[in-house]
Order: structure tokens, then sequence, then C-alpha cells
């Protein structure tokens, strides 16, 4: 969801009041769970609340908290990453990030946490109106602070969002920004987490589709696996083409990420039954698994949480990683 599409849900105190609302009217509705408190003075509705994923309730957040600020700071780190529409991935923001270049102490509140660090302009632009890092500087914060496996899926996120174009892959698009972001990275040699940011740039590839299949290249690769192809080709049946997932072709395997409603959505998308979806994916998989020879994995969320619960599934279809 986007700062123009979540904004009008993000009521004020004033906002409220003007609209007809009384100061106890504001009371009783917090109190009986019709309106979420999003920081204080600011609210949205509970019915709204609930439809919303976590990089969304954070971007309420944020909503609120730049309506609140002044002076020259910018939204940074996580709360960059939601502006821009970056995934999370189970990571879970309490308070909002901003960045600013000023000398003199500043300080952070019960939920704002603000840092002190250079912030050329070249690093700040304005999205939906926002002061915020830049899509490049936003990724290089996140890959120095965050998790490896949120801090992959921001990576292969902006990545892709450099490089696609409609269905088009833009490689030159892709190999600029790695450089860009090689020296970016050079130039902080001792910056707090640049190795890490070292390592997850070189690791990147915006051919990830989804946040799980992000880390899911992530655990097969702490596995001991070599890092699998992303969107691997194999001809199909007429001349068409198939793309599996991820290709582990060091064991000769295939892996597919199948993320919560895939198919669902796509039977929502074609207009078909969802037994015709289920039967289409059958029938792909089998020509997939009959001309190639290569064993072919799934595995859903439940089976990335670490590197073991995965290699237990990936074991189970009796693939293993290479001696």
């Amino acid at each position: 969801m986007s700062v123009s599409e979540l904004s009008p849900l993000v009521r004020s105190t004033r906002s409220l009041l003007l609209g007809g609302w009384t100061e106890r009217r504001i009371s009783s509705a917090v109190r009986a769970g019709e309106l979420r408190v999003v920081r204080r003075g600011s609210y949205i509705a509970a019915t709204d609340a609930a439809d919303l994923w976590p990089e969304a309730r954070h971007l309420a957040h944020v909503i609120a908290v730049v309506r609140d600020s002044a002076g020259g700071a910018a939204l940074s780190h996580v709360s960059a990453a939601v502006v821009w529409g970056l995934p999370l991935y189970r990571y879970r923001p309490q308070r909002v990030h901003m960045t600013t270049e000023a000398d003199c102490r500043i300080s952070s509140g019960p939920d704002v946490m603000r840092h002190v660090a250079p912030l050329p302009a070249s690093d700040v632009v304005l999205r939906e109106g926002i002061r915020t890092t830049t899509l490049s500087r936003t990724v290089f914060d996140l890959m120095r602070t965050l998790p490896p496996e949120a801090a992959v899926s921001c990576a292969d996120a902006a990545e892709r969002m450099i490089a696609l174009r409609v269905r088009d892959w833009d490689e030159d698009a892709v190999q600029a920004w790695r450089r860009g972001m090689a020296e970016r990275i050079a130039a902080a040699t001792g910056a707090r987490g640049v190795k890490a940011a070292r390592r997850m740039a070189q690791f990147a590839d915006g051919k990830a589709q989804l946040p799980g299949e992000s880390v899911s290249r992530l655990q097969i690769v702490r596995l001991g696996f070599h890092s699998p192809r992303l969107q691997a080709p194999v001809a199909g049946p007429g001349g068409g083409m198939y793309f599996v997932d991820l290709a582990l072709d060091d064991v000769a395997a295939f892996g597919e990420f199948d993320g919560k409603g895939k198919y669902l959505d796509e039977a929502l998308t074609r207009g078909i039954p969802l037994e015709q979806v289920l039967l289409e994916e059958k029938q792909r998989e089998d020509w997939i698994r009959g001309t190639t020879q290569r064993r072919l994995a799934r595995w859903g969320d439940e089976h990335i949480t670490s590197p073991q619960v995965l290699a237990a599934r990936l074991r189970s279809f009796n693939i293993t990683p290479p001696l």
C-alpha cells in the first residue's frame, strides 16, 4: 500500500474533531477497540488496520510521525524501506527511523529513532511528498543493520525494482545499480556493518520474485549448496517455456517456493476454478520432471524459518547438499 492510499486512513485528533467527533467519543472508540492508536494523537480504524500487512502498519506509523515532524531529518532505514515499497520479511520495527547530519546532540523518542550520519543531498529525495533517503542509500543502510533474511529480501526487491521493465529485464540497469552499490560500500570503509553490506550486495539477485524466494536462496547456500539460479527456463510443450523458481544445478534438482495464496491468487486473476489451476500446475511439474530427469521439491513459508527446517524438507525429496 502506498503513502497516498494509506494517508487518508490515518486520522489526527484534529481531523476527527473537525469531522464531528468529540474527545469523549474518540476515547470511547479507542477503549472499545474501534480505533487503534498509531501514535499519540493519530488513529486508524480497527477495520482498516486489520487488512494491513506489517509493512503497511509501519507505513501508517511513518505517516503519523512525518505529520508531526519538523526540521531537516529524512526518513531512513526500515522507515524509508516501506515508503519505497520494500518488504521487511518478518522484521517488525517498533520505531520510525530518521537520519540527520546535525552535529549537535539530538534525542530519540519512544517511537522515533534518530540517526546522526553523513547525509549528502544526493542521498535524499522526495517520495510521495516525504523527505526520505534514496533507494540506494536505503538499501545500503538496511544491508548494514537488518538481519540477513530481511536484508536479502530488501536488496533483491530493490534490484528487481531497478531492472524490471514490465516483462523485460534491463541487465544494463542491474550492472549500473551494482557498480553504484559497490562504490558506496567501498567509500564507507570502517562504517558499522559495512562488511555485512558487502557480502549482501554480492549475494543479491533481483530475479527473486518474492521475499520467500530470497530467503530460500539464503538458507540453501547456508546448507552448503551452490547459489541457485533463479527463474530457470525449462522448454515446455508446444514450444512454450516454463520458469522454475530455483535451480540447484550442483545436485541436479529444482526448487519451487509456494507463497501463501499463490494458487488461489492465480485462480482469481485468471477467473478459473482453483481445481483447474492445481491440475495445470501438476501437469507442469510432471513435464519438468519428465523432460529434465531432475528432482523437484516444493516448500512454503513454514519451511524457511531456518536452514535446518529447509534441510529436512529437502531430504523428504531426496535432495541433500553435495559432498
